[in-house]
């Protein structure tokens, strides 16, 4: 494992279970979620061989995570370039440099980069709330951009997905519950036919909080609901399938 220079506010965690992996984070500039772990857990991966595509990849957790379930090349994409400095130093970090490009770039300008269809997956964990008005913006500009639709809308993502994934290849995001109708609308507006959906919840009785969603480019209708997946027990201790997911043990 590599050294690398840490930046202030920076910190070098282990990466859950991967206790052979480290991910430079700030919680100041970003800090990956459960959000993440959970689309990284959920997806379609090209076990063997094929080409990955994280877009909105933050600091590069998802592509870290992914290259434990594939040996496939995967490529990340960041508009921002903090947090893409960050993403390299991580690929860097962990030795996977012949496994994990990063681009710094906005997702919109990827498929006139790429051309169309060179992907067998892509990944997304995008911004999850439209704009808001500019005193409803986190004062942190950083969170604002990565939560907040500034830079790209759902349809700039879906249809920007729809373009670099190959014909049968897989799409897969984590979103909110409140926007299902809208990512089902433009899936299949842009030919992504949404073949798997889960929903995640805190704990039992309560509202679902996050919500996993998988397409494959020009596929046939067939929509599978997934079993529930429930964060907490009721003594707030993670359920075992969560365990299991965040600590490895699937």
């Amino acid at each position: 494992m590599e050294e690398v220079e840490l930046k202030n506010g920076e910190r070098l965690d282990y990466l859950l279970a991967e206790e052979n992996m480290k991910i430079i984070q700030s919680p100041e500039v970003f800090a990956f979620s459960l959000d993440a772990v959970l689309l990284a857990d959920f997806t379609y991966v090209p076990v063997k061989q094929g080409n990955i595509l994280d877009l909105c990849t933050g600091n590069g957790v998802v592509p870290l995570l992914l290259s434990r379930r594939s040996r496939a090349h995967i490529t990340g994409v960041e508009i921002q370039r903090r947090l893409y400095d960050m993403a390299k130093r991580n690929v860097t970090i962990n030795d996977l440099n012949n496994q994990i490009d990063m681009v710094h770039g906005d997702l919109k300008d990827m498929p006139s980069q790429f051309g169309n269809g060179p992907f067998d997956l892509v990944t997304c964990n995008p911004p999850y709330f439209q704009t808001p008005k500019k005193d409803e913006q986190n004062s942190n500009e950083y969170l604002t951009i990565a939560r907040h639709e500034i830079y790209c809308t759902l349809e700039d993502v879906v249809a920007a997905c729809s373009k670099l994934v190959r014909p049968g290849g897989k799409v897969a995001m984590v979103h909110r519950p409140g926007r299902l109708v809208d990512l089902l609308t433009l899936f299949r507006k842009y030919k992504i036919e949404p073949k798997k959906l889960r929903f995640v919840y805190p704990k039992a009785g309560k509202e679902a909080n996050i919500l996993l969603i998988e397409g494959t480019r020009d596929g046939n209708p067939d929509l599978k609901m997934l079993p529930p997946l429930y964060a907490f027990d009721d003594q707030g201790n993670y359920t075992k399938e969560l365990e299991d997911i965040l600590y490895g043990k699937r």
